[in-house]
């Protein structure tokens, strides 16, 4: 036996063990460890470049990107595999493949995800899982019907970090937590130009450009539209992550950050649903997310979850304790405060607060086995069976979530969520940022 073989055997007998969150797919395809999967990769520029290289290990089949210049990237790596710019086309001309992997930009996720689940094809999908609610919720439907692996690309939940703040929440170390706050000084979106300049945003989001700019060469711009409603080309636009600023495009930093800080409280309190969410910041725009902003969702306790409010701030709003220097005051980060005292964590630390009175306090033992890595991880799953960290059930509830918070800021209400109908109860106008109509040539079948 190889140590290789060991580890991944020892990952899953432990991981199936120590929570109840993740469950392993319903729909197995008995294989070999050593034999390699056929994957077809979605997206292969920028992140999805990255998530290219993570998987080459298995049988890349198929390529395919909007852009041609990262087409030809992925094209020289593997000469072998068939190429294709819409990924509509992929699907009806692969025949033979196990897996996908989608890193296309956020609007056309749900569009490059669903054909693999209906094929039942295990997947990988970069996050935010989909565009909108709506659209999460059918791909959470469909991956539980299709019983196949899946992961959403939050790659930071494979570090150690958030795996021993989990364990000591869970183990009560801070007591009963009555808030969570979560604060990221990323400020793209709209704002003043100094404002973009001062936060290191690399382009300054204001109004919907009235001017046409050249296509660069090699882009399918209409493709890359997708479901989209049609606009000329404008390079405010593109190359990412300028798209992800537009409502037409993204959701901005709450549903892209969100993905990776919320991540932690939600996996440490096992969190599920909110039931009310509000919002507040500068005054929501028509075509751009805002730079800064904040949400406040309220957790009603149930046998699932604690009661609890999380509170999210992205830009210049930041905690009062923060504010008032009572904590560390570090650029982004996830303070829990419990009946007995803190613990503040950023991706790759994390500490008790007061220290004084955590000096002599003795860890709990690791519960959470370490991750074997994020992408292969999924790959394994894909082989075995074996439960994935952030398949399309968690990681979806964690999206629809975040996205709320934009819904509520969209809205300027305060918006009461029944998640079981999918309905803001209390806000017949808040429906319009959780479905979207779609471009002519365009349905989510």
């Amino acid at each position: 036996m190889t140590r290789q073989t060991q580890t991944r055997r020892q990952f899953t007998k432990t991981a199936v063990a120590a929570s109840t969150l993740f469950t392993a797919p319903a729909f197995l395809r008995a294989r070999n460890l050593n034999e390699r999967l056929d994957i077809a990769v979605i997206g292969t520029g920028g992140r999805g470049g990255s998530n290219l290289r993570s998987v080459e290990s298995e049988n890349i089949v198929a390529v395919c990107d909007v852009n041609r210049t990262n087409l030809k990237f992925a094209e020289d790596r593997h000469p072998q595999a068939q190429s294709f710019n819409d990924f509509r086309k992929l699907y009806d001309a692969v025949r033979k493949f196990d897996a996908v992997v989608v890193s296309t930009c956020e609007h056309t996720h749900a569009f490059a995800t669903l054909p693999a689940l209906q094929m039942k094809k295990h997947v990988y999908c970069e996050k935010p899982l989909t565009y909108n609610i709506a659209e999460c919720r059918r791909i959470r439907e469909e991956a539980a019907k299709a019983g196949v692996a899946t992961q959403m690309g939050t790659q930071i939940h494979a570090g150690s970090n958030y795996r021993r703040v989990a364990e000591l929440i869970q183990s009560g170390a801070i007591g009963e937590i009555s808030e969570c706050h979560v604060w990221v000084g990323r400020a793209w979106g709209r704002q003043s130009k100094d404002d973009a300049k001062k936060h290191g945003d690399i382009v300054s989001a204001q109004e919907k450009p009235g001017t046409t700019d050249p296509i660069p060469t090699g882009l399918s711009w209409d493709l890359w539209l997708g479901p989209a409603p049609k606009r000329a080309f404008n390079n405010v636009y593109f190359p990412g992550p300028k798209w992800y600023r537009w409502w037409d495009f993204g959701n901005g930093t709450m549903s892209d950050l969100g993905s990776h800080w919320v991540d932690l409280p939600f996996w440490a309190l096992q969190l599920k649903a909110p039931s009310l969410i509000s919002a507040s910041g500068p005054a929501p725009h028509e075509q751009l997310a805002p730079a800064s902003m904040t949400a406040t969702y309220t957790y009603e306790k149930t046998k699932e979850q604690p009661g609890l409010q999380l509170h999210w701030y992205q830009g210049t709003y930041k905690p009062q304790a923060w504010i008032n220097g009572d904590i560390p005051q570090w650029g982004s980060g996830v303070l829990f405060v419990g009946s007995k005292g803190m613990l503040l964590s950023d991706y790759g630390k994390h500490v008790l607060l007061p220290e004084d009175k955590f000096v002599d306090f003795k860890r709990p033992d690791a519960t959470i086995p370490d991750s074997i890595g994020h992408h292969a991880e999924w790959i394994h799953a894909c082989k075995t069976g074996a439960p994935t960290t952030c398949n399309f059930e968690y990681s979806g509830l964690l999206t629809e979530a975040n996205h709320l918070g934009n819904v509520a800021f969209r809205s300027g209400k305060t918006l009461k969520w029944d998640t079981n109908k999918m309905e803001v109860t209390n806000h017949s106008d808040a429906e319009r940022f959780i479905h979207r109509e779609y471009r002519k040539g365009w349905s989510l079948g």
